[in-house]
């Protein structure tokens, strides 16, 4: 009987590990430091960089529903298309800082938080939340801040998701206002959850116990609340873990931690159904019109990069970027690729020209295109 006890309560804490790992790289835990005393300084290329101070014209949308979404805008020349950045799960708009940093003055750039995330208010008690709501919540960000003049919508993860549902609700927008898109780490389909990276029986388990898990902690804020306060350095293995390739900047991977661990655990819950209901097949005739830049990471456990390849392989005019050393978050992880990528992407929706079909792989030190022209 003790063994049996022991096994359950195995259980229990692999699916709690698994549900807060998943829904967003390890939120319910607060990021601090890896070990007491690690020094972030060391042989970080990015240990003095200052994350979440770049900030812009605020704005508030106030949503159909009664949610008011935070906004931030960075003005760009006259005649420049306007960005918009849609960040993803347990994220903010701080996620998109080396591309606010690096396209500053090259465009007008606006960033917003999802409901429930940042600056924005949370979510009602009774609302609908689907990728569906998320789509409208976009289009009146576009509508308010963006009334007139083309338009550029960039997503990562949940963001990109985003897009797409935008793309299916409204699709008088896209050739007209939206001129291009960028869709970075993410997917429009289902995302299989189940297995995590555990091997085996456990991965099963895990998988399964996932959403139950997520749904109990959102039941139990406070003792989700103080494992924020234990919990610091488990928070930055698992980030490290589902979120980065190996050998990352740690701190990036703080960085990242610290968006995930302010999200509420009531959000965290609502949202993480959402993912094993994805179907954005309806947005792919709508995205065929206009020019897509498709991102993947080789290593990315949380939307699979076989997904990015769909995506990019049901499209027209489309170019894939493969970054083979990078996670989930390659918008920091390897934001050079992700920044000049958009780049290349505001040239062609700029001088327009017949569609095309381009891939590449990019590693660390070299870029090897290993497809051009039609596929």
């Amino acid at each position: 009987m003790s063994r049996l006890v022991t096994a359950g309560r195995t259980a229990g804490l692999i699916g709690t590990w698994v549900g807060v790992a998943t829904a967003g790289a390890a939120v319910g835990f607060a990021a601090e430091r890896y070990v007491m005393g690690r020094s972030l300084k060391k042989d970080d290329p990015y240990a003095d960089e200052p994350f979440g101070s770049l900030r812009g014209t605020s704005h508030t949308v106030t949503t159909d529903d009664g949610v008011d979404l935070g906004v931030e805008v960075d003005d760009g020349p006259a005649g420049a298309p306007t960005v918009v950045f849609c960040h993803g799960f347990a994220l903010t708009m701080d996620a998109w800082h080396f591309q606010r940093r690096d396209l500053r003055g090259s465009a007008r750039l606006v960033f917003w938080d999802q409901r429930g995330h940042g600056r924005s208010g949370p979510l009602p008690d009774d609302g609908e939340l689907s990728f569906r709501r998320l789509g409208a919540d976009l289009g009146q960000v576009i509508d308010e801040i963006v009334p007139k003049g083309p338009i550029v919508l960039v997503g990562h993860s949940m963001g990109g998701m985003t897009v797409q549902a935008l793309a299916e609700a409204r699709p008088e927008l896209f050739g007209k206002r939206v001129v291009a898109v960028a869709l970075i780490a993410t997917s429009g389909q289902k995302i299989d959850v189940s297995g995590l990276g555990l091997p085996g029986y456990l991965g099963r388990l895990a998988g399964r116990a996932a959403p139950a898990a997520v749904s109990i902690l959102a039941r139990k804020p406070v003792l989700v609340e103080r494992g924020r306060k234990m919990g610091s350095d488990l928070a930055y293995v698992l980030t490290r873990r589902y979120a980065f390739a190996e050998g990352g900047s740690p701190k990036l991977v703080e960085f990242t931690a610290i968006m995930n661990a302010a999200v509420p655990i009531d959000v965290v819950a609502r949202f993480f159904p959402l993912f094993g209901e994805l179907d954005a097949a309806p947005a792919v005739p709508v995205l065929a019109k206009i020019p897509v830049l498709v991102v993947g990471g080789e290593r990315d456990q949380m939307t699979p990069v076989q997904h990015s390849r769909d995506l990019a392989d049901a499209l027209v005019d489309v170019e894939y970027v493969e970054a083979t050393d990078a996670g989930h978050m390659v918008l920091l992880e390897r934001h050079e690729v992700v920044t000049e990528a958009l780049r290349t992407l505001l040239d062609r929706s700029r001088r327009g020209g017949r569609p095309r079909r381009m891939s590449s792989r990019i590693a660390s030190v070299r870029r090897r295109r290993t497809e051009e022209g039609k596929r």
